[in-house]
């Protein structure tokens, strides 16, 4: 071993064996610590990342048995299961060893040992500690990978002035690791903002993290964000990465950020300021290294005014701040995104709709889209869903409106099911029941409309 590396911690009742150790062992790693008493394992392991331990069979004085080893096995391996318990043992104490091996131990050296083997000896469990840490850290990457690619994931798209405006910025900060806030209405597209930051970014080949902090209550906020050790409340039945060790490599996305109460803001800014987490229950600092994206739809400068939300902590997470324009600034990128959605859609219901006629266009384009492109996207979705033509008309999109609407209608939801029995009711009375001209004005065939009919029970 050419560099010091690695943390030993050693318990041994000899004061000789544990003297001679640690000489010659602190030449090749960055700490050696040596504990006589196995009751002080505990506390050792709480307050320091070992990778390996070297552990005594014996301690009672005339002990031979060596359950003392058993039993401090057993708890170190529940305290940290990926550390690598190396046994301290006589010749003698062979047959012992390799029950002990069974029951987790890695492997075991012999007093007296010899320097080149206890070496050797300590540098394979160290190879070997390094793996499970990496194979612990891959498997909470994958977890919480598949779990941000089961969210709705669309191209980011815009021609227009507004957007080739932010298209540039991303360009130009993605290629840095400075901080960023992306501020925009709800539906805007932050998170895809977000994402193409990273795309564009060195950290491109790491993983990006999202975590919506308006969905986390102060109870989850630690533990979701730094992590927890096992143990460190009731449901906490193992260690577990948070989403900064997770991301720590990559970009991490912080969504909603000004929905943190001041007593979270205080928490998050010493991580983002220090770069070091602390797992709940645990007293051991870890090095984390991310790029920081957040996104927030409220007012955060006048919430600083308001002391609402922390200076120092804006300060921090906006080096750049970048606006994403409302959809009905840039009217014409609707026809884009129509077309977009359009072809997605259509080929997710397995429909030949290609396009929707100009009138229809036109009323997409006056309507204000308060939801903006994530709005659109449910509008021609549901019009997809609902239309038995091949041309979407201006009767297959419906809005929910406070005051009426672009049709004169009021809904008190977005469910599919109640917009269709609201449209086909006012329809009817609209017509005086007569169904003939109710079908033809909601574009559907006789018999389609008396199967709906028969559905609601209208």
């Amino acid at each position: 071993m050419t560099k010091k590396t690695g943390r030993i911690l050693i318990i041994d009742d000899n004061q000789d064996i544990l003297q001679a150790a640690r000489l010659f062992l602190k030449q090749h790693t960055t700490l050696v610590h040596t504990e006589n008493d196995p009751k002080s394992i505990p506390a050792c392991l709480k307050n320091e990342a070992y990778d390996v331990v070297f552990l005594d069979m014996n301690f009672a004085k005339g002990a031979t048995s060596g359950q003392e080893g058993f039993y401090w096995l057993d708890r170190i391996l529940e305290i940290d299961p990926s550390i690598i318990v190396i046994l301290i043992t006589a010749f003698g104490d062979v047959d012992m060893a390799v029950r002990a091996i069974k029951e987790g131990a890695t492997d075991f050296i012999l007093k007296p040992w010899q320097n080149e083997k206890l070496l050797a000896t300590f540098s394979t469990a160290l190879k070997l500690r390094r793996s499970r840490l990496e194979a612990s850290s891959l498997r909470s990457r994958q977890k919480q990978l598949s779990a941000d690619l089961d969210q709705p994931f669309h191209d980011f798209i815009g021609a227009s002035p507004a957007m080739e405006q932010v298209f540039e910025i991303i360009q130009k900060v993605g290629q840095t690791d400075a901080n960023v806030l992306i501020l925009g209405e709800n539906g805007t597209g932050k998170e895809l903002v977000a994402r193409a930051l990273h795309r564009h970014s060195p950290r491109s080949g790491e993983v990006f993290i999202s975590v919506d902090m308006g969905a986390l209550s102060e109870t989850l906020f630690e533990s979701e964000l730094f992590g927890h050790v096992k143990g460190a409340f009731t449901d906490a039945h193992e260690d577990r990465a948070g989403r900064f060790e997770i991301a720590s490599g990559g970009s991490l996305f912080l969504d909603e950020i000004a929905n943190l109460t001041l007593t979270l803001q205080s928490k998050l800014l010493r991580v983002v300021e220090t770069r070091t987490i602390t797992r709940l229950g645990s007293n051991k600092t870890i090095d984390v290294d991310v790029r920081l994206i957040c996104a927030t739809n409220m007012p955060i400068q006048e919430m600083v005014a308001r002391k609402e939300f922390r200076q120092d902590l804006l300060y921090r997470i906006n080096t750049v701040e970048l606006q994403i324009p409302p959809l009905r600034e840039r009217p014409e990128d609707i026809p884009l995104l129509i077309e977009h959605f359009l072809n997605i859609y259509s080929k997710k219901y397995k429909k030949n709709i290609k396009r929707l006629n100009i009138t229809t266009l036109k009323k997409l384009e006056k309507y204000h889209w308060p939801g903006n492109v994530r709005e659109l996207q449910h509008a021609i979705e549901r019009a997809i869903i609902m239309s038995e033509n091949q041309l979407l008309q201006p009767t297959d999109f419906f809005f929910a409106s406070t005051e009426g609407g672009a049709n004169g209608v009021v809904f008190d939801s977005y469910n599919l099911d109640d917009i269709e029995k609201t449209i086909i009711r006012k329809a009817i009375s609209k017509y005086g029941g007569n169904i003939s001209h109710a079908a033809k004005e909601l574009g559907l065939s006789r018999t389609s409309l008396y199967r709906r009919l028969e559905k609601y029970g209208l």
